[in-house]
């Protein structure tokens, strides 16, 4: 291939390449000393920031992770309190009714011994009754066979049972 009829932008002389060159090198230096320096800088800081983010943000995590875990201990923790609450309770109310059923069962004896000691005393006092009304039918009856003062057997006779029937109708009423 032939460079000379190349137009002259593509097949550039030497004193364009030197001062191109050379351009390029002070370019160069003028970065290298001043632009460079901010650039890494703030590259450097900004993946200093990112860094620091990403530790925030695992910190958080752990402490999130902690929380939880912390939460459920204490959800553990307000069960248990719950559960031990719910056992003293039912403890609780387990002795109120024995106890109630205690005090049940003394009160009823105690009625019972009540009224079976009014009924003994109420039965004594009809017995009394009885013996008394027994003893004035005996002294009445005593008292009429001595009246009549009986000759003979039929007469005896008769007079007892007037008085039984007597007795029966005085028990009737």
């Amino acid at each position: 291939m032939d460079f000379s009829k190349l137009p002259s932008i593509l097949t550039p002389d030497l004193g364009l390449l030197f001062w191109m060159l050379l351009i390029f090198v002070v370019i160069f230096f003028f970065l290298s000393k001043f632009a460079f320096p901010v650039i890494v800088g703030m590259v450097d800081e900004r993946k200093k920031y990112i860094d620091e983010s990403l530790q925030k943000a695992h910190e958080a995590s752990q402490r999130l992770e902690n929380i939880k875990l912390e939460g459920e201990a204490i959800i553990q923790e307000a069960r248990a309190k719950q559960a031990e609450l719910l056992k003293e309770a039912a403890a609780t109310r387990d002795s109120l009714i024995q106890n109630a059923q205690q005090k049940a069962r003394e009160e009823s004896a105690r009625l019972l011994e009540e009224a079976k000691a009014e009924i003994e005393s109420e039965k004594q006092a009809a017995i009394n009754d009885i013996k008394s009304q027994v003893a004035a039918l005996s002294v009445e009856i005593a008292e009429k066979v001595l009246r009549s003062k009986l000759s003979d057997d039929k007469a005896q006779m008769d007079l007892i049972d007037n008085m039984l029937d007597e007795v029966s109708s005085f028990r009737e009423k």
